[in-house]
């Protein structure tokens, strides 16, 4: 049965120029005041939009975002931070909040300014009220060159979690990822909000890695207007966990070009940061990457990938466990009957590689896709 979608929030979307005739353009807010939580990028050359909305989101307060899809509004200037700012103060209006309740993102090509009279235009066709939310429709605006919406669904208690997201390029989140919006009628105390999002942002979209890019526009903002009465923390933590996971499990399978998921799952590390990097080196080398692309079960390639950490001393090769799926690879030779079964495994739509440094009880996952000629051909034209 679908899930309804939480009280109390309002969308709108449209075309305003920027794509050929998709929606470009989504503003969701809540009816009512909400407390909120969000990270950002850490790029040193973060767009206006990622500079704005990071100051203004700090007392946690936010009701909403607006977006603007394939124009990154990014090294413009002070031009672009005042186009940013007009662009949020025009999107307020129409939403019946204040600017600063707002999260504004910008995704898409670097360099070029906002075309202002589209989006002046645009926004003023706005009607007022908002319509009822449609997240749908919002997953679907906000896309650059993704190949199909993402946005979940789930249930807490008597509230709802709805998340949406876009991304499937310059993906190295260094913070959260690309954009990535969840709303909730949950009640939960913002001080509580802001370190369950923290804490699911680190095991999901940190947990993400497509190209090794960060971008200059990753923003995620969780924001909860209180509708649905209270909510169980820790069943909150579980629910905002499964649809992050959910949104990034669909980002990665989606990369540009890609064919594959490809999850490595990493255990007996010295901690769980270790395991993470150890994930982060074998899911970004474009070596392993490509083998994964056509299905060759060459786990030297991810025995290169973990010795590439020369400052883990406590990695030693007679420790190390290699899996795809579940047919060992190392340090058992693997027979006839096994390398088939590799093949098989790494044929599939979803590849996992398992990784066990036998040193303690360190765990962490990631998540990222195959390499293919197609990741070549979509980047080597993106702007013309």
């Amino acid at each position: 049965m679908a899930v309804a979608g939480p009280r109390g929030y309002r969308s709108y979307t449209a075309n305003m120029g920027l794509k050929d005739s998709a929606d470009d353009f989504a503003l969701v807010v809540s009816e009512v005041p909400a407390v909120s939580a969000a990270v950002f990028t850490r790029s040193r050359f973060a767009g206006p939009s990622v500079v704005l909305s990071r100051i203004d989101a700090a007392p946690q307060r936010s009701r909403g975002m607006v977006v603007v899809a394939r124009n990154a509004n990014v090294a413009t200037g002070r031009v672009g931070a005042l186009h940013a700012e007009e662009v949020r103060r025009l999107a307020a209006a129409k939403a019946g909040v204040l600017p600063e309740e707002l999260v504004i993102g910008s995704t898409g090509v670097i360099g070029r300014p906002y075309p202002m009279e589209r989006l002046r235009a645009g926004i003023g066709a706005v009607p007022t009220p908002l319509p009822a939310a449609d997240f749908e429709a919002a997953a679907a605006a906000i896309m650059t060159t993704d190949t199909r919406p993402k946005s979940v669904r789930l249930r807490c208690g008597a509230a709802t979690v709805a998340g949406i997201a876009k991304g499937v390029g310059m993906i190295e989140p260094d913070m959260a990822t690309m954009l990535a919006f969840f709303f909730t009628d949950a009640r939960i105390a913002a001080d509580r909000l802001d370190a369950v999002f923290r804490r699911v942002v680190d095991r999901t979209f940190n947990a993400l890695s497509i190209d090794t890019d960060t971008s200059t526009s990753d923003t995620a903002a969780v924001f909860a207007n209180g509708l649905a009465g209270p909510v169980d923390e820790a069943e909150f933590e579980e629910v905002l966990h499964r649809a992050a996971l959910t949104l990034v499990r669909s980002i990665a399978s989606d990369g540009e070009g890609a064919t594959k998921l490809l999850e490595v799952r990493v255990t007996g590390a010295r901690d769980t940061a270790q395991a993470k990097r150890v994930g982060k080196a074998v899911v970004n080398s474009p070596l392993v990457k490509a083998s994964v692309h056509g299905a060759d079960p060459n786990w030297g390639r991810i025995a290169m990938a973990v010795g590439k950490l020369s400052d883990e001393a406590d990695i030693v090769q007679s420790r190390l466990r290699i899996h795809y799926g579940g047919t060992e690879m190392f340090p058992r030779e693997p027979d006839a009957a096994a390398l088939v079964r590799a093949r098989s495994h790494l044929a599939g739509a979803e590849v996992v590689v398992r990784i066990d440094l036998g040193i303690a009880d360190g765990e962490f996952t990631v998540y990222g896709c195959d390499l293919t000629e197609g990741y070549v051909r979509l980047n080597a034209g993106y702007t013309t």
